[in-house]
């Protein structure tokens, strides 16, 4: 199980092909100048709920993989993800979406 802290207050525990996802999506949000917002369900363990951060470009992120490989990219989760935080409700975490299948068309990425 990787690990996002956010301004080393909020802790975000999941595991590492999603965090990846994660990474790829915060990153190229806030690498633009792009602020958004980011909730996320805490493990009941935790006292469940719901969790909301707003994500700006000078936030304190750490981005912690428990393994050492980096994780084979789905992109069309990434993208998912992408348009959630484009979105006015902002990034979660969206249910991973079959691969495409080789060869098939594609259309324009805004990752």
């Amino acid at each position: 199980m990787g690990r996002l802290s956010y301004d080393g207050v909020e802790k975000l525990e999941i595991d590492d092909r999603a965090l990846a996802h994660l990474q790829l999506v915060i990153g190229s949000k806030l690498r633009r100048g792009e602020s958004f917002l980011f909730t996320w369900r805490p493990d009941t363990s935790l006292g469940g709920g719901r969790v909301s951060v707003w994500m700006h470009p000078h936030a304190s992120l750490v981005f912690r993989f428990a393994g050492s490989r980096p994780p084979r990219i789905n992109r069309a989760w990434a993208e998912a993800m992408m348009n959630a935080a484009n979105s006015p409700a902002g990034l979660s975490l969206v249910p991973e979406p079959p691969e495409p299948t080789p060869g098939a068309a594609s259309g324009e990425s805004s990752l």
